[in-house]
């Protein structure tokens, strides 16, 4: 068995993010710890309202969310609702959370059986429950402890199935026109914003753009950019936007821009930790295999739980990676963890150092770009055209019309 806690902000998102798992059809309310009355007579509003009249009772409580996974190996039988409650019933024990109120769903859209559990960490007096290494300390002492008592398929004796590579999370890719498009990212925004941890609106569409989503400000002196606006909208295929855009604040959880950016301040802090296992993962792939190309580098980090997003321009260059790791459920752009993790240093690392040159100025009088850098070939195109061609002296670089200058004067003196 692997367990998986995230914190967030809002239980109004966890709660709809397995609701509507609930009413798609591929989930099920299975029970609840320490609610009133029995889970068949509660209505979605009472069930929420639970949860919200506790978490009143600590206003200062910012992280008040607890959501849980259990994913148990396909190999494990006999797994039964009743069984399922009694695991969730006593691992709820187990961490401290067996006063608390919380809801059990189990999930059919995954290869392997798993639960979700809902909860909050504000106790039925006002106090709240420390989260500090629970992931760590209890939750791997219960979930030891559950295996042996219930017979279940030992993690650690599983290297395969590491919990980099189960996600606690059930989003699915977007297919436009498949169901309603609101409810689709809405469920894909409840599964991904309190969950990562992203310093930028561009680091959080790295995870967005895995499940077919964008999320997008406008151009920068549009009315929605200047007034802090911010949209979603469905990508296809070719990550190519599709459908009408959807207001952030239309969605119930709220996912404007405002609260994104406090979410942006809190992880810078929070992700620290987490920075040296992306890097490492990196370092020891290309200490391994020295002739290691960047399309297996990305298949090898997968299977690591890190999913390395390669950004390229119109023209297919390379102009920057992001690194996703679904194991810390931090993302970082390649330059925050350092210049030989960006694109540039990495593909040198990767012995491409080639596809790097200095940029040049082509006959338009602007920079010709791919991203931030030029081609090989592009740039010994221009040198070919400047010098061989019969190229227009307005066009040749700078070094060149100083020599013609310099002949040109010296000739003029000579003459006089």
């Amino acid at each position: 068995m692997v367990a998986v806690i995230n914190t967030g902000h809002s239980i109004r998102g966890v709660f709809i993010y397995n609701e509507n798992k609930v009413s798609e059809g591929k989930a099920v309310c299975i029970g609840e710890g320490n609610y009133p009355i029995d889970i068949e007579k509660m209505s979605e509003s009472f069930k929420l309202g639970v949860f919200l009249r506790q978490l009143q009772l600590n206003e200062n409580v910012k992280r008040s969310a607890v959501h849980i996974s259990l994913n148990f190996d396909r190999s494990d039988k006999d797994l039964s609702e009743e069984k399922l409650m009694q695991i969730a019933s006593s691992y709820m024990e187990k961490i401290g959370f067996g006063a608390q109120p919380y809801l059990v769903y189990q999930h059919h859209d995954a290869g392997h059986p798993h639960l979700h559990i809902a909860s909050i960490n504000v106790r039925a007096d006002g106090s709240r429950i420390n989260m500090h290494n629970i992931g760590r300390n209890q939750s791997e002492t219960a979930r030891r402890e559950l295996e042996i008592s219930f017979n279940l398929v030992r993690a650690d004796t599983r290297k395969k199935q590491s919990p980099a590579l189960i996600n606690a999370i059930d989003a699915e890719k977007i297919k436009y026109g498949a169901i309603d498009s609101k409810r689709a990212i809405g469920s894909v925004l409840n599964a991904v914003i309190p969950h990562y941890k992203y310093t930028t609106l561009g680091e959080l569409n790295g995870v967005l753009n895995l499940y077919n989503v964008k999320a997008e400000r406008g151009k920068e002196n549009s009315e929605m950019f200047q007034n802090k606006g911010l949209i979603y909208q469905i990508l296809d295929e070719n990550k190519k936007t599709v459908g009408v855009p959807i207001k952030a604040s239309s969605f119930y959880s709220k996912p404007t821009l405002s609260q994104l950016e406090i979410n942006f301040a809190a992880s810078k802090n929070s992700r620290m930790i987490n920075m040296k296992r992306t890097r490492n993962a990196v370092d020891l792939l290309l200490l391994k295999y020295p002739n290691i190309t960047l399309s297996q580098l990305e298949t090898r980090l997968a299977n690591q739980g890190i999913t390395a997003v390669v950004r390229k321009n119109e023209q297919g260059f390379i102009y920057g990676m992001t690194y996703i790791d679904h194991n810390t459920r931090c993302v970082f752009n390649g330059s925050s963890l350092g210049p030989g993790y960006a694109a540039k240093g990495l593909l040198q690392r990767l012995g491409h150092s080639s596809y790097y040159e200095k940029q040049f100025t082509v006959p338009d009088g602007t920079a010709q770009k791919h991203g931030s850098f030029i081609s090989a070939a592009e740039v010994q195109r221009i040198i070919d055209n400047v010098l061989y061609a019969g190229t227009p002296s307005d066009y040749v670089p700078n070094q060149l019309k100083n020599k013609r200058k310099k002949r040109k004067r010296k000739g003029q003196s000579d003459n006089n």
